[in-house]
């Protein structure tokens, strides 16, 4: 079926819907790296990708550049968690390692390579007893399979002989590895391992071995109307020791959970994973004691290489001048890979930002996130990790700090803490609790369904409509309507944009303020696009970090843009977002766009715009102030002689303190300036209502 852009609606996902409906989802939650599973697995567990946090350090930022053969060996957060007696486990139903399991049984019982500690050599995965008890039926099997090979191999000629005699070679040279192994990898070698190696060993690799059926499937049968259909399942309880810990009292101060392929929401197994969640939530709420202690964090680890429509922020390139710039003390170069620092295929290495990579699901469910909000500050898989050091700092008063994460990150990126709210015993609703049959029964169905037959191809007077209005359309995606709350974020982001005093480039000023939220401020990233012709190239993009309390210039030379009328546009978070249209003969008038704040307390935001205007041209100006979004009356400002200033309020109280709205000046058609996000105040506030169709 052609399908360019697919999404979920509530009727595709109810359960999921209904978790957001209920706890925080955080919507501006990235990938650690613009790469596949397994670096960004790495990132959740450890913080990075390099062995040393130097830019001369080789950036894993490829799948095979770590796995069993390819050991990492870093220390990684549950260490840490480790060496400060801070009790942890990992949760899965069992390795992916080696351990017996075959065809479809991989799929279902096995944690899909997901827990990427496998890969560490400290953890010693291979000293785990299913691996070593099948060392030798697989290297039985590989002699089956070498004898069965070598007698075809004289039936064939050509090209077929030369690959059979190629697989023969692979498997034989498997079995001296296997038999290598069998005198490497043996109990008492485990049982040589210091008491830590050990503890983080069975820590990290906790199966649910005391279910006597965890390593079976079991045939699930059912009617599709007269049909007879059959599926294969688990025999076993997938969250058998993490169910049996939260029913002992035993659960650790952390925990990872991680699921089988089957559970895991990937695209090429988008079946059951909301019932895997829903049993975590099930057993987590069934005690109130535990679920009042509890903070649930459902994180993915990457896009799989689907669209997203929000470009991440990044660093620029440290080895390039004119490509962006970050504050003093942040080190580019950790977070960019050049082509020298890659073992992969020559032909598919480039040099890029390591990350940040698309937006991933992130929901926090607990007692302290209730109530359906929204939560748009930028995170990514570090987040989780800074989370931690902040939370088990407060409970133990204990500094285990993360030391893996780069500046850039924990400057951009934050610890998660602003999902939080106080939790007085209110009654929390969740959603109610799947049937895991019902469920399998369910989707299993879909496999036999017709593909969609209902679509079309769209005249070019219907791509013109879309083009002009998208949400006027009815066949086009849209977005719920109404508003949710917002998370307060201590975000004080500012940016303005003026030509230079001899006309000749455009200025813009990057700042992130520290006055309003003190030592809660956050830095900020800053992407900047010129969306028509620069230096004869179509949509050139520059990346910035402002650490809080700092600030940063840079200047786009008018003679570099087609024409010689500039178009820059600066996307922040949080819906941060300026453009600024002209040439070198706009009218001498400065526009600082600021905040409005508290009389009686300036170190308060009250939520309105301050914007203040300034006539230096000699003559009169009539400045427009256009509203974009929010149904607001245009503002006609005259600014009558040279040296006049004017400081305008604008209100928004009607869009819960959102803003978007453009300066025209008459007589001068190619200047625009144009303002759009949001005021943070420290208070919670709504979601943008005109994303919600609310105004």
């Amino acid at each position: 079926m052609p399908l360019t852009m697919g999404y979920y609606t509530r009727q595709d996902i109810p359960f999921y819907y209904a978790l957001a409906d209920a706890f925080t989802v955080c919507d501006q939650n990235f990938c650690s790296a613009f790469t596949g599973t397994t670096p960004n697995r790495v990132y959740f567990w450890s913080g990075t990708i390099r062995e040393k946090q130097l830019a001369a350090a080789h950036a894993k930022v490829w799948n095979g550049d770590i796995d069993y053969d390819n050991w990492a060996n870093w220390t990684t957060f549950p260490e840490r968690l480790e060496k400060n007696g801070v009790s942890w486990k990992v949760y899965q139903n069992e390795l992916s390692v080696g351990v017996g399991l075959e065809g479809e049984e991989d799929s279902w019982l096995a944690n899909f390579t997901d827990n990427p500690l496998e890969f560490f050599a400290q953890y010693n995965v291979k000293l785990t007893p299913g691996y070593i008890a099948n060392l030798p039926k697989y290297a039985a099997l590989a002699k089956t399979e070498i004898q069965k090979m070598e007698l075809a191999l004289p039936t064939l000629t050509g090209k077929e002989a030369e690959d059979l005699s190629n697989k023969i070679a692979e498997y034989k040279k498997y079995l001296v590895k296997n038999a290598n192994e069998q005198k490497i990898y043996t109990a008492e070698k485990f049982n040589q391992l210091s008491e830590f190696d050990k503890n983080i060993h069975n820590k990290a690799f906790t199966t649910n071995k005391n279910d006597p059926h965890y390593h079976e499937l079991t045939s699930l049968k059912y009617k599709d109307g007269n049909i007879e259909r059959e599926v294969l399942v688990p025999k076993g309880d997938v969250l058998h020791q993490f169910r049996d810990d939260v029913k002992k009292g035993e659960l650790p101060t952390v925990s990872w959970i991680v699921a089988p392929e089957n559970f895991s929401d990937h695209p090429g197994a988008a079946w059951y994973g909301a019932w895997y969640i829903s049993e975590v939530m099930d057993i987590l709420t069934h005690n109130p004691e535990v679920w009042k202690k509890t903070i649930f964090i459902l994180a993915y680890d990457e896009n799989d290489g689907y669209f997203d429509h929000i470009p991440p922020f990044t660093v620029p390139n440290p080895t390039m001048e004119g490509t962006g710039l970050t504050s003093k003390g942040i080190d580019a170069g950790v977070e960019y890979v050049t082509k020298a620092q890659q073992s992969s295929d020559a032909r598919s290495v480039r040099e890029s930002p390591i990350g940040l990579g698309f937006r991933v699901p992130l929901v926090i469910a607990s007692p302290w996130s209730r109530g359906g909000y929204v939560n748009s500050q930028v995170f990514d898989h570090t987040s989780t990790l800074q989370f931690l050091e902040n939370f088990l700092n407060n409970k133990y008063g204990k500094k285990i700090e993360e030391k893996n994460i780069s500046q850039w990150r924990r400057t951009v990126c934050g610890d998660l803490t602003s999902n939080f709210r106080p939790y007085n015993g209110e009654e929390i609703s969740t959603p109610a609790p799947l049937k895991r049959d019902e469920v399998v029964e369910d989707i299993h169905k879909a496999k036999f369904k017709e593909l969609p037959s209902n679509f079309k191809n769209l005249t070019a007077a219907e791509i013109e409509q879309i083009k002009k209005d998208p949400s006027a359309v009815d066949f086009m995606p849209r977005q719920e309507k109404g508003t949710r709350a917002a998370c307060a974020l201590p975000y004080d982001l500012y940016v303005d944009g003026h030509l230079s005093p001899d006309k000749k480039s455009f200025e813009i000023q990057f700042r992130s303020g520290n006055k309003v939220f003190g030592q809660q401020s956050l830095g900020s990233p800053f992407n900047v696009y010129t969306p028509g012709n620069y230096k004869n190239k179509t949509l050139e993009t520059w990346s910035y970090t402002v650490i809080a309390g700092d600030a940063l210039k840079d200047y786009w030379s008018i003679a570099n843009f087609e024409n010689n009328v500039y178009h820059l546009c600066v996307y922040g978070p949080n819906g941060f977002f300026r453009e600024f249209k002209g040439s070198s003969n706009n009218p001498d008038v400065d526009i600082l766009c600021d905040y409005e704040h508290a009389k009686l307390n300036p170190k308060r935001l009250t939520g309105n715009i301050a914007l203040h205007l300034k006539n230096k041209s000699g003559r009169q100006q009539v400045l427009e102030i256009i509203d974009n979004a929010y149904k607001n009356p245009v503002v006609t400002k005259n600014l009558a002689v040279t040296g006049s200033d004017s400081a305008i309020i604008l209100n928004l109280d009607k869009s819960h303190n959102w803003y978007d709205f453009s300066i025209k000046i008459n007589g001068h058609d190619l200047f625009e300036a144009r303002y759009a996000g949001h005021i943070e105040t420290g208070e919670i506030s709504k979601t943008d209502p005109a994303m919600g169709k609310a105004i």
